[in-house]
């Protein structure tokens, strides 16, 4: 079995990824590069008091020789997103040293899988929410032999899907709904059952098009 750091995604995927947190992380009065409004002609900045700085792990594992794409399906008592497909992650806590600290604690938390089976190779670009977050996306590698365990009341289901499903062009789809008395349009790549919108789809869209992009 190919390991995917020897594989043609470590040539492919990881030199298009930023190799630090991008400034815009910590300062947010530089707009985000991407946003809940990427598809509806740019992003209503919340105000710098408002923003709160967050990080999610976008963690890879390698299966059957193919990568897949690490996820979890939220709670329906959340208060916020509920029963969303989402990336483990969650606000920066002031003891976190950092996005990468606080994308391994929230996943450790999360799904069960400890720190040293998570190798941070990359990061994407800052993605802002309407909800006022503005997310650091960590990308990582997972190694073999990490438990799942979902955060009870938090997460009830964990999962992975191909990789290859999200970098494909067939299903990037825009979808909308009304919010705010307003028709708003956001990305979304559904995976059988599997209804991955929103910030997650638009993550996952960054890593398309730094990759295959210009």
């Amino acid at each position: 079995m190919i390991g995917i750091t020897n594989s043609l995604f470590s040539k492919q995927f990881l030199p298009r990824l930023h190799t630090s947190v991008p400034v815009e992380a910590d300062d947010a009065s530089l707009p985000a590069l991407r946003s809940d409004d990427d598809l509806n002609g740019g992003l209503d900045n919340a105000a710098a008091d408002d923003t709160r700085a967050a990080a999610v792990l976008m963690g890879l594992v390698e299966r059957d020789g193919e990568v897949h794409v690490l996820l979890t399906q939220r709670s329906d008592s959340l208060p916020t997103h509920p029963g969303q497909i989402a990336f483990p992650g969650g606000k920066i806590d002031p003891d976190d040293a950092g996005p990468v600290a606080c994308a391994l604690r929230e996943t450790h938390e999360e799904t069960g899988v400890a720190p040293e089976f998570v190798d941070p190779v990359g990061f994407l670009d800052v993605y802002q929410t309407r909800t006022g977050f503005r997310v650091v996306p960590v990308v990582a590698l997972l190694k073999p032999g990490y438990a799942l365990v979902p955060e009870p009341g938090e997460v009830t289901e964990i999962f992975d899907v191909p990789l290859a499903h999200f970098m494909d062009p067939a299903n990037h789809l825009r979808h909308s709904r009304e919010y705010g008395g307003k028709l708003r349009y956001f990305h979304a790549m559904p995976y059988g059952e599997r209804y991955v919108w929103g910030a997650t789809a638009g993550i996952l869209k960054n890593l398309h098009d730094r990759v295959y992009g210009p």
